[in-house]
């Protein structure tokens, strides 16, 4: 790969990566571990990319799967962090109830969160995000359904505890 296309790839996309890797795995070093990690392998692939849209595709997709690795390994299951806060919110949020939703977002089971995240957040289509997900898009419009479903209820929970 081209230094330049490399450095244009990392300007480009470290944000919408890290957004993705905090909303799957909720902390700040394994966020930008996860960061790393993909765009170590964009420099190390020998991957003929056709185009910019690509390339992005390719590295959500290397996130989503090292930020699925890390969650799923021995290590992340059976040690406590030493963070005392646990999560953070990579957006600033200019109305509460933003943020509100996006805890709940991040509170949805993985599954959901991530397809959620890339509709909502990054706005990619049900198709697009079903060619990056490797899932049929009957799969990623169920997972939103559902999501939602499941956003609604904890929404109503939270927005009746405040008043």
């Amino acid at each position: 790969m081209k230094r330049s296309v490399y450095i244009k790839a990392v300007d480009t996309y470290a944000g919408t990566l890290y957004r993705i890797a905090c909303t799957y795995c909720r902390q700040h070093a394994d966020a930008e571990d996860i960061v790393q990690t993909a765009f170590m392998k964009l420099y190390q692939t020998e991957t003929e990319f056709q185009d910019e849209e690509h390339i992005k595709r390719w590295l959500i997709r290397v996130t989503v799967n090292e930020a699925r690795n890390l969650c799923s390994s021995f290590w992340k299951k059976n040690v406590t962090s030493l963070e005392s806060s646990g999560m953070i919110q990579p957006y600033d949020f200019p109305r509460p109830e933003y943020s509100d939703l996006y805890d709940a977002v991040l509170s949805l089971p993985g599954k959901y969160k991530i397809v959620v995240h890339l509709y909502y957040y990054e706005d990619y289509s049900v198709k697009e995000i079903a060619e990056i997900l490797s899932l049929k898009e009957t799969t990623v419009q169920t997972q939103l359904m559902r999501a939602r479903k499941q956003l609604k209820i904890k929404l109503k929970e939270v927005w009746q505890d405040e008043q």
